[in-house]
């Protein structure tokens, strides 16, 4: 996670709500916080943006995945004071940032049949634009791997892998015999 500013580090009143101010999908947004409100309920419930979806509460799942000044981070492990200042980017930020329509990950997705229930989706689109941002032609191992911090009970995954290798340009039988 990005270096935390100077009011990261002063000492917040527990039982006071906060001011926080960010840049949500482009757009500046504020709302107020308790020091230990998380990001994830802030995004949902101060905010109104609830496609960060939150599962396990501890991280492990992956469903409330956000990018946070580009990287990926857990909006459950993060509380929403220390993403003051910052820029968020969310699912629903995806297609807005693409002119409305869905990126060809999100298209992919729907082509392969990547998601059924959809509860992990989100998290699962933002951990791969920032992964595919770093690494544009991953092999199937490297992305099951990058995978394996996202539960997912519906899909078995194969449909992901398919989606994300179709998006790299590779399919699964080209990046198997490599």
């Amino acid at each position: 996670m990005p270096q935390l500013t100077s009011r990261e580090s002063q000492t917040l009143a527990a039982e006071t709500r906060h001011a926080v101010s960010i840049v949500l999908n482009g757009t500046p947004r504020s709302g107020h916080a308790h020091t230990r409100l998380l990001l994830s309920d802030f995004l949902r419930h101060e905010l109104g943006a609830h496609g960060t979806r939150v599962g396990c509460e501890h991280g492990v799942c992956g469903a409330c995945t956000v990018r946070i000044d580009g990287v990926a981070v857990r909006a459950c492990l993060t509380l929403a004071v220390q993403a003051d200042g910052r820029r968020i980017d969310t699912v629903e930020g995806l297609a807005q940032a693409n002119e409305g329509r869905m990126t060809a990950l999100q298209e992919a997705f729907h082509r392969h049949h990547a998601l059924q229930c959809g509860f992990c989706t989100a998290g699962i689109l933002m951990s791969l634009t920032d992964y595919l941002g770093r690494n544009p032609e991953p092999t199937e191992e490297e992305l099951r791997d990058m995978l394996s911090g996202h539960l997912c009970r519906c899909t078995g995954y194969a449909g992901i892998v398919r989606a994300v290798m179709e998006v790299t340009g590779r399919t699964v039988e080209e990046v198997v015999h490599v």
